[in-house]
């Protein structure tokens, strides 16, 4: 089950290959996502460093009146992976046209993980076939929805 979802990734991007890592996040940050709190809207992925870093999402503090002075509810937050993934990050972040588009924040026991993948941007033309096949499909269950 999937705490916050960037509804967005699968409407701009083609997504080819999916990861999942781990999050270095604060306490109350961890608290504000478990309840559902926090977007991933605009956020990407970048390699800095040899290592990889969440930059634009928004986790808001859980109580706003207890959080530290200074809190910045958009910092970059440090992605957990280990060295083979990362190397295969880096070789993809060097093809063209390739970016690290974060889907989703769940829950995995009792970490919180990021689900996300490697994509290709949508040109406009492949936005409005989506839209074309979503709307078809949305028309062929109201049909055979009316025939029962």
């Amino acid at each position: 089950m999937s705490l916050i979802r960037n509804k967005r990734a699968h409407f701009d991007y083609e997504i080819l290959d999916k990861y999942e890592a781990g999050l270095e996040l604060f306490g109350f940050e961890v608290k504000s996502l478990q309840g559902g709190h926090g977007s991933l809207a605009g956020s990407y992925i970048i390699l800095r460093d040899g290592e990889a870093f969440l930059v634009g999402a928004t986790v808001p503090p859980y109580q706003p009146t207890n959080t530290p002075n200074g809190y910045e509810p958009e910092r970059p937050r440090k992605l957990l992976l280990n060295k083979g993934e990362l190397a295969t990050l880096r070789g993809k972040s060097e093809q063209k046209g390739l970016t690290f588009v974060p889907i989703s924040v769940y829950n995995k026991g009792r970490r919180l993980k990021l689900e996300f993948a490697v994509a290709r941007g949508k040109k406009k033309h492949d936005k409005r076939s989506t839209l074309k096949e979503r709307d078809d499909k949305r028309h062929v269950d109201k049909v055979m929805k009316d025939r029962r």
